[in-house]
């Protein structure tokens, strides 16, 4: 299984998620990716902001992601990521492949179809479309992830884990030009991770 500590509103982790799908998926492989919690409004004190979040996604969809965040809607934006994590804590509980679909249920809600994963009626309707019920021990889970994620050295969101190495966000170039962020594919970082993921060298 490949380990990725992510939180559900990190834009990064959502294209990260999808790109790394999209090889698995034609390289023909059935490897269940286990989305670990790493809540950013633990991490860093506060929940992302719909602004912040805003810029992120603006210099994704220029570079590197224009077929992604279609609804995007930061007047909708959740005040909270920790209901959605156990969510997906819950549904990793019943299986890995039901914790993945879950996972990314909860993206797309989120960056397609512009819902408010925070708010209790649209977290009800993701758990009752995959049959899962939250209990105390799944918000434990996702505090339990984030303390397991200190001690594996995770570095930021997303983080993954493969063949015994960390890999931030292997994906993307981050950068600020200008007080403005710069997100550009970056084709060395991504072969070398997957490569690790998948065994065998692939096209960026």
């Amino acid at each position: 299984m490949i380990d990725v500590y992510g939180d559900v509103t990190c834009p990064f982790t959502y294209v990260s998620l999808v790109r790394l799908i999209e090889h698995r998926d034609r390289a023909g492989m059935h490897e269940p990716i286990h989305v670990k919690a790493w809540p950013l409004e633990l991490v860093n004190g506060a929940a992302l902001a719909p602004a912040l979040v805003t810029d992120e996604i603006t210099a994704m969809r220029k570079e590197v992601a224009p077929d992604l965040f279609a609804g995007f809607n930061p007047e909708v934006w959740p005040t909270t990521s920790l209901p959605a994590l156990a969510l997906a804590a819950a549904a990793y509980r019943v299986t890995p492949v039901i914790g993945e679909q879950v996972s990314l249920a909860l993206r797309y809600a989120l960056f397609e179809a512009g819902r408010n994963i925070g708010a209790p009626d649209v977290i009800g309707d993701v758990a009752e479309r995959h049959d899962i019920t939250v209990e105390a021990a799944d918000h434990e889970a996702v505090i339990a992830d984030w303390h397991e994620g200190q001690g594996r050295g995770v570095e930021g969101s997303p983080y993954f884990f493969a063949g015994g190495e960390g890999f931030f966000c292997p994906s993307l170039d981050i950068r600020h030009v200008d007080g403005k962020f710069v997100v550009t594919s970056n084709p060395p970082e991504q072969e070398r991770f997957l490569e690790k993921v998948l065994g065998q060298p692939r096209a960026s």
